[in-house]
C-alpha cells in the first residue's frame, strides 16, 4: 500500500484513490509558500496531507483577514464553490508550515460527486465545517471584544499546529486580526502578566490556562 493510499484509505473508497493516485498531482511547499492568490484562476481543487494551509480575504483597504486554516486530509470550501462556477479565487492560500499535499483536477469535482458517496460526503462536510468556522470568525468579528477574538485566535492557532509554542510577531497577529500592532502587544502584555502566555521573541508560549 502506497504512502498516499494509506493516508486517505479512511476518508476514499479503493476505487476513488485509485483515481486519485492516476490523476491528481503532488505539490510541496515551504512556510510562507502561496498555493494559490486571489484572482487567480481556479484548476485544482487541493488536498492538504501534510502541513496546513491559511486562506485569507483582503479587504477593500488591502487588509488581511484570516478565514480558517486547513489541516491533514482537508480541503478548502472556497475552491469548491469556485470551480463549481468557474470563478477565479476569492481567497489566498498560504502555507502555515512545510506541508504536502495532492492537487485534484476541476473538471473530475463534478464527475466523483454523482459517481462516488465518499467524494459527495467529503465535499458536503468540508463546506458545512468551512461554513461553521466563517459563522465563528463573523460572530466573533460582530460580538467579541478584541482581547476575547484574540485569545480564540491563539487557541485556534495552537490546535491547528499541534503545539502550545506560536512562531509569529506581533504585527502578523494584528494584521490577520484587522487591528495594529502596538494595541496587539499591549494584550498579549496583559495575558502575560496575567500569567496566561509567555513572550519571546516572535514567539507566544501559551499556558494551561490560556
Amino acid at each position: 500500500m502506497n504512502k498516499l493510499t494509506e493516508l486517505l484509505k479512511d476518508v476514499f473508497e479503493p476505487e476513488l484513490l485509485t483515481e486519485i493516485e492516476n490523476k491528481s498531482k503532488r505539490f510541496s511547499l515551504r512556510e510562507g509558500d502561496v498555493l494559490l492568490d486571489i484572482g487567480q484562476p481556479v484548476l485544482y481543487i487541493p488536498m492538504i496531507l501534510k502541513g496546513s494551509l491559511k486562506i485569507t480575504r483582503n479587504n477593500e483597504n488591502g487588509n488581511e483577514l484570516l478565514l480558517y486554516y486547513v489541516g491533514g486530509n482537508e480541503s478548502c470550501a472556497m475552491t469548491f464553490t469556485c470551480c463549481m462556477m468557474r470563478h477565479a479565487s476569492e481567497v489566498r492560500a498560504v502555507a502555515e508550515e512545510d506541508s504536502e499535499g495532492i492537487l485534484i483536477p476541476i473538471e473530475l469535482m463534478d464527475e466523483w460527486m454523482s459517481k462516488y458517496p465518499t467524494w459527495k460526503s467529503f465535499v458536503m462536510r468540508t463546506i458545512r465545517m468551512r461554513f461553521n468556522e466563517l459563522i465563528k470568525t463573523i460572530d466573533g468579528i460582530a460580538f467579541q471584544k478584541l482581547d476575547e477574538r484574540l485569545v480564540t485566535y491563539l487557541k485556534e492557532k495552537s490546535k491547528s499546529s499541534g503545539s502550545s509554542l506560536i512562531n509569529l510577531t506581533h504585527q502578523q497577529i494584528a494584521d490577520e486580526l484587522a487591528t495594529s500592532r502596538v494595541v496587539i502587544s499591549r494584550l498579549l502584555k496583559q495575558l502575560e502578566n496575567q500569567k496566561r502566555l509567555l513572550l519571546y521573541r516572535n514567539q507566544i508560549k501559551l499556558l494551561r490556562d490560556l
